[in-house]
């Protein structure tokens, strides 16, 4: 399963919205811009993600949009699960939206594919929208430029030999 164009935009729109904690409500236009984000398709993004309950729309000229939650309650999984469905990484997982292979009981390669799911659904799991502005906070403090993508990825929580 690869992480679609519009999950990456979600994810990064979250971001975004975290960063901007307290500021109030964030217009469309501010989070595109600074996210690199078509504005057209950040709107139908935003809609899905206030439909899904991670954020809420205040209307009229001060509005924008802001975290419903938390960004340390904001799960990369609970986000890609939200948009995507499953993160089921093979055909043969009967988790995935694909046809389940019909070997799956018997087949050598399960406990491999079992373990490799189980540890991607670690890593997303168990990390926040927090952590990602957490890691932005701390390339600030080094005189690092703002940037959500781009060089290495924020460190995870597993990452950092953390217990989940």
């Amino acid at each position: 399963m690869a992480i679609t164009q519009k999950c990456q935009y979600a994810l990064r729109a979250l971001f975004e919205l975290a960063c901007r904690e307290g500021e109030g409500p964030v217009r469309i236009g501010t989070v595109a811009e600074a996210q690199n984000i078509p504005p057209r398709f950040l709107e139908g993004i935003l809609n899905t993600l206030k439909a899904g309950g991670f954020v809420e729309s205040t209307r009229g000229k001060e509005g924008g949009y802001r975290l419903l939650r938390p960004a340390r309650d904001i799960s990369v999984g609970d986000v890609i699960r939200y948009l995507q469905g499953s993160l089921s990484q093979v055909d043969c997982d009967p988790g995935s939206s694909r046809e389940p292979c019909g070997l799956y009981g018997d087949c050598v390669f399960r406990p491999l594919w079992e373990r490799a799911q189980k540890a991607l659904e670690s890593v997303y799991d168990s990390t926040t929208i927090q952590d990602f502005v957490d890691r932005q906070a701390e390339r600030e403090r080094c005189g690092s430029p703002r940037r959500s993508c781009g060089g290495r990825d924020p460190e995870t929580p597993v990452e950092r030999g953390e217990r989940t």
